[in-house]
């Protein structure tokens, strides 16, 4: 989450950072896609709760968890990303807030969602405390990460993120506040695991290969086709281990 004002039109796409992805933007399409499929899946656990999105961005699966959810907030750090939120998404509550210090009491949702957020915070155990705090009993925190593993293989970590995580790092920093937690691990579908056979490299390093502006025709076309439904999140299995998925998504529970 940036740490330097922002502004921007509300009707306008967020620019981008590097930090967070968001519909409209032709480039991000296979990264937004890729969101998109985890929040589809977290909407499964949430039907009818009360549910806090942290580190919402800029909303769209805050509106999708909304859909279902009894109650839906989302909170982030920065107040005109948050604005702009609220005007767009008028069916969830926007709440500007540090993600370790929330302006809720104990016990205030049963679900607490964090996508692609907790590699870009410096006290993860601070934000895993503040989530066990809020979650009423029996309630469930959901997050997700890209799988160091295969997001960066080399060692090179993205340049936003204080912390990346393999499945055994994630599931021990967690266990720290939660005693309960499932892997699941989102994966490439038929369609584009075909365009990697013929690549003969995975996708997402072809799309960092150059930037944008100088991908070539097909490559244009083949993001803007991506969609969440070619993606799909499996649990943990002997075929589809975690540790060879894109993202880590953890369910745990106190």
């Amino acid at each position: 989450m940036p740490e330097t004002p922002l502004s921007f039109d509300a009707n306008e796409p967020l620019p981008l950072t590097g930090e967070r992805t968001a519909p409209g933007i032709r480039e991000e399409n296979y990264w937004f896609q890729r969101h998109v499929v985890a929040y589809d899946y977290v909407a499964r656990h949430v039907r009818g709760a009360r549910v806090l999105d942290a580190g919402c961005g800029e909303g769209y699966g805050t509106d999708r968890l909304a859909a279902v959810a009894a109650e839906t907030t989302g909170v982030d750090l920065e107040e005109p990303v948050i604005r702009r939120a609220a005007s767009r998404y008028p069916r969830a509550r926007f709440d500007a807030a540090n993600l370790v210090s929330l302006p809720y009491g104990d016990a205030s949702f049963d679900a607490v969602v964090s996508l692609q957020v907790i590699e870009h915070l410096h006290s993860p155990q601070e934000f895993l405390a503040e989530c066990a705090r809020i979650l009423a009993p029996g309630g469930v925190l959901i997050v997700s990460t890209p799988n160091r593993l295969t997001f960066s293989p080399g060692g090179v970590r993205n340049p936003f993120h204080t912390f990346e995580f393999a499945p055994d790092e994630l599931r021990a920093t967690m266990a720290q506040q939660f005693g309960s937690i499932e892997l699941a691990g989102t994966f490439h579908g038929a369609r584009i695991r075909l365009l990697e056979m013929m690549l003969r490299k995975p996708f997402p390093e072809r799309l960092i290969a150059q930037p944008a502006p100088e991908w070539p025709a097909w490559l244009r076309a083949a993001v803007s086709s991506v969609r969440a439904t070619d993606f799909a999140i499996r649990g943990e299995s002997r075929v589809q281990r975690p540790e060879r998925s894109l993202d880590l998504i953890a369910v745990a529970r106190r």
